[in-house]
């Protein structure tokens, strides 16, 4: 339990590195659709599908070398040379990618029909989030979440500042003769946008300074192939994941008529943003147990950890999952400003149930990390993104955004499935299936009857999860008071 202690501690620091900037950014969305900001939701489907080629592009420029980082910081004895080799690789992969993408970024934009303008802050843009991967990565191997999560937090505000003065006050104050005129152009809100994320990630990556300016320059070859060679499939599930996770956008773009895919988008991707609340979670949680999984590796019977902690994950993404589903109506005009956006509201659930399962994937992913058999998360990767394509291909001209959201959760279903059933056998954790079942399939039923059937009947919605804390309140007692105890 002490173990678990550090944890949840951690887990705490990082999701508020990761919860807060996040909720900071939520801010975004609500401006982003409300009226007069943007000409239309077209406008905001072409921003959606620009930030879905960051987050490919994203996966690509780190290949795999955090994870890598962090594997071979804990297993190997000269620390410095891993720090000093992971750092001059991703400091020269990420230049040439930035020399080679500014040479080509005209190609690039026809290729994938998005104005140049935006694909050469696009590329400023990767550069300097690649740079700051390793330093980010160090922070947090090191045992510092709270330099982590003052500098996450830091790059959202100055981000958001930026949108709000942009898009909000800067045409008020381009007064002829005023400074401020020389910075406003009409219509051009979506390059202000990136120019707002541009200036942040460049404010943030001079706090990195410290880091770069400390470490020992040492490039050990043998080294960096034995981190290569684990990397590289942590590369092929991270650009897997990339395609469950936001490809659909692209595809929508692709396969929908072009008088319609810019605002069917622009509805999915806003509506898509109220299942933060479970992302949000899942992605802190994550920061938490990663390290954790690696430095308890080699204790005395880990997996009886490991088997806790999904069992905690679960009960508590259940609560989130029924109580977003049961409030969305209330979150909706909140976090959606606009009715306009408000037709894809039926995706909610499904996205939802697909990120809980995504956040169990993510720890049942523990046992091919810990046994360097990372190429199964690559395989598991795979499989979900070509469930991903099939169905999007298969059901996007019919369905539109309904098939994607449906799509993305069949894919983590599957993946979750796979990583459960291939951990048994390479690294069996005593996970009680039994419980954990219930708490998933039963937060499922009720979400699925709140939203479907008495959407907006608050009177049942909240009994159903007052009745659901209940079950999982008896269920857990004794482990919530043993860990309130430490």
């Amino acid at each position: 339990m002490s173990g678990l202690k550090t944890l949840f501690k951690q887990t705490f620091i990082y999701g508020l590195a990761t919860v807060l900037p996040r909720m900071l950014s939520f801010l975004l969305v609500p401006l982003y659709t409300t009226k007069g900001v943007l000409s239309s939701v077209a406008e905001y489907g072409e921003i959606s599908v620009i930030f879905s080629y960051f987050v490919l592009f994203n996966v690509v420029l780190a290949y795999g070398m955090e994870t890598a980082f962090f594997r071979f910081l804990n297993k190997t004895e000269d620390k410095d040379s891993v720090t000093g080799t992971s750092t001059i690789s991703l400091i020269a992969s990420s230049f040439i990618f930035f020399i080679g993408a500014l040479i080509f970024q005209n190609q690039i934009a026809n290729a994938i029909n998005i104005d140049v303008k935006y694909i050469n802050l696009v590329i400023w843009i990767l550069l300097l989030d690649a740079l700051a991967i390793i330093p980010f990565a160090w922070f947090r191997a090191t045992q510092r979440p709270m330099r982590y999560a003052v500098f996450k937090i830091l790059n959202v505000v100055i981000n958001i500042s930026l949108n709000l003065f942009f898009l909000l006050s800067l045409k008020k104050l381009a007064v002829n003769g005023s400074f401020f005129e020389l910075l406003y152009k009409p219509n051009f809100e979506i390059s202000y946008i990136f120019i707002a994320n541009l200036i942040a990630s460049a404010i943030t990556l001079l706090f990195m300074f410290p880091f770069y300016s400390k470490i020992k320059y040492i490039f050990n070859a043998e080294l960096w192939k034995n981190m290569m060679r684990y990397a590289f499939p942590v590369l092929i599930a991270g650009v897997a994941f990339s395609i469950n996770e936001t490809f659909d956008r692209i595809l929508l773009k692709e396969l929908l008529p072009p008088n319609v895919a810019d605002t069917d988008i622009g509805m999915y991707s806003a509506c898509y943003k109220i299942s933060l609340f479970m992302t949000l979670f899942a992605t802190a949680y994550r920061l938490g147990i990663e390290p954790f999984f690696f430095s308890h590796a080699k204790s005395v019977n880990p997996q009886k950890n490991y088997a806790i902690i999904l069992e905690f994950f679960v009960a508590l993404g259940s609560i989130i999952l029924l109580f977003v589903v049961v409030f969305a109506d209330v979150l909706k005009p909140i976090i959606v400003r606009s009715e306009a956006y408000w037709e894809a509201m039926w995706v909610v659930p499904i996205i939802l149930i697909a990120n809980f399962c995504l956040g169990i994937y993510h720890n049942l992913s523990v046992w091919y990390k810990i046994t360097d058999k990372t190429k199964f998360g690559a395989y598991i990767s795979i499989i979900g993104a070509i469930v991903t394509l099939v169905i999007n291909f298969m059901f996007i001209k019919d369905y539109s955004y309904k098939a994607s959201a449906v799509a993305t959760l069949l894919a983590y279903a599957v993946m979750m499935i796979l990583s459960y059933y291939y951990g048994r056998k390479y690294y069996p954790i005593p996970y009680n299936i039994k419980k954990m079942s219930i708490y998933f399939f039963l937060s499922i039923g009720l979400s699925v009857l709140s939203f479907y059937e008495f959407r907006a009947n608050y009177v049942i919605g909240i009994s159903m999860l007052i009745v659901f804390l209940g079950i999982i309140g008896i269920s857990e007692k004794n482990q919530i008071k043993q860990l309130l105890k430490r």
